[in-house]
């Protein structure tokens, strides 16, 4: 045992001298070499690399660690805390607007059946009127919605015939019925969609302040039995915990169809959807990435407000559903896609350098149980208020495994940011 120990101690030396003299020969002033400064560099990191010992590499390591847990650190304390700061006012005068609500469906009878009564129901003191665009349905969506127009005056239905060329997806016939729409407040939700309240277009539109054009709702999901609706959840609420967060730090960079509000003068000021018609998706986000600044959006997240959407039914529907909407993110503002794109890159790497780091540790493990638990500390102060807020406080329990489920969930959709995206938007 003591010769074989002394012989890698020896090798180890034989290493250790090796990169030393490849390290002193490009330090040795005066000295010329044929390879340019950039090869240069890289020799001398390597050869200082392998200079290095297992123990400054475990400390290496682990300061990697604690550098990629203070990014995620100042993310929650910083600018995920302002949604738990946030307190809806509600409006000492409440001055209603006239409201449009709209809705496209292609070939939905069956959603619309079940969830426009909700809309159609609404308790509203001003007028408002229900716009529903029938984009080329081959299902029973007319004669439903003529059933519909009977009983509820306020019905109006725009009836599409012929497919927009050019103009893949969604946006032709949202942009049909906003110009259709007789009121300049615009609230646009989608026919798998069912307010949660009959008080859901007074609450959004409660939000409306001098300033404001845009207004930002919460859209979301039944809770229902099994770990696939957690994990649609939790994306949902992690998703909102973002755009609600940036509009309050007043960088506003998307909102969710489901549930979204803005005012016609401003989709006419920006022309619409022209600057993105191309990209099939991209009607809420691009459109709020775009138009959305600190001055003119606000956010409701008043429980009477939400909106509630049937989940995906199937692994696979869920799948597809994320890589349409994860198609647009290459679309953004160069300054929030460096910021999300940060997070991003810090929240996939925590757990992988987080393992490797405490396998390595030896007896320095407490320091790296001591960074881990305080990261999961900070997390669940401002997760649960956050939660609370939108109604996912069931979600909290588990919030430690959905948050490492992130790390498969960031490798599973990550192509999407390069894949092209579908034509079809139903």
């Amino acid at each position: 045992m003591l010769d074989k120990a002394a012989n890698v101690q020896t090798t180890r030396e034989i290493v250790d001298w090796r990169c030393e003299r490849r390290y002193m020969r490009y330090q040795r002033p005066g000295t010329r070499c044929r390879v340019n400064q950039p090869v240069n560099c890289y020799l001398t990191l390597t050869a200082y690399f392998c200079s290095m010992n297992l123990n400054q590499w475990w400390w290496l390591l682990f300061y990697s660690f604690c550098s990629i847990t203070l990014i995620q650190l100042l993310y929650y304390l910083f600018l995920f805390a302002r949604l738990v700061r946030y307190r809806h006012r509600t409006p000492a005068a409440s001055h209603t607007h006239p409201v449009s609500v709209i809705v496209c469906a292609r070939d939905e009878a069956a959603n619309l059946a079940h969830n426009l009564p909700g809309i159609l129901v609404q308790q509203y003191r001003t007028t408002h009127e229900v716009l529903v665009v029938d984009d080329n349905s081959f299902d029973d969506t007319r004669y439903l919605l003529e059933a519909f127009q009977k009983e509820f005056k306020q019905l109006q239905v725009v009836e599409l015939k012929q497919e927009a060329k050019l103009i893949p997806g969604k946006k032709f016939p949202l942009s049909i019925g906003i110009r259709t729409a007789r009121h300049e407040v615009v609230l646009l939700t989608d026919a798998d969609c069912v307010p949660a309240t009959e008080y859901w277009i007074e609450r959004m539109q409660e939000a409306y302040a001098e300033n404001t054009e845009i207004v930002l709702g919460y859209g979301a999901y039944h809770k229902k039995k099994g770990f696939l609706n957690k994990l649609i959840r939790w994306e949902t609420f992690h998703t909102a915990l973002q755009y609600f967060s940036y509009a309050l730090a007043g960088l506003p960079y998307m909102g969710v169809g489901r549930n979204l509000s803005y005012k016609k003068m401003v989709f006419t000021r920006h022309k619409g959807f022209s600057a993105h018609n191309h990209i099939p998706s991209g009607d809420d986000d691009l459109f709020i990435n775009m138009a959305a600044n600190k001055q003119n959006t606000a956010i409701c997240i008043n429980p009477e407000s939400f909106t509630l959407s049937e989940p995906a039914a199937s692994w696979r529907q869920w799948i597809k559903q994320k890589n349409r909407h994860y198609s647009t993110g290459k679309y953004y503002k160069r300054l929030h896609k460096l910021l999300l794109g940060l997070y991003a890159i810090s929240h996939f790497l925590f757990f992988p350098l987080f393992a490797v780091a405490l396998c390595w540790s030896g007896h320095h493990y407490y320091w790296v149980l001591g960074v881990f638990g305080l990261r999961l500390l900070v997390q669940a102060i401002v997760l649960y208020p956050a939660m609370k807020k939108l109604g996912e406080q069931d979600l909290f329990p588990l919030f430690w495994l959905l948050d490492l489920w992130m790390f498969f969930y960031y490798l599973l959709f990550s192509f999407s940011l390069i894949k092209k995206p579908r034509p079809s938007w139903n």
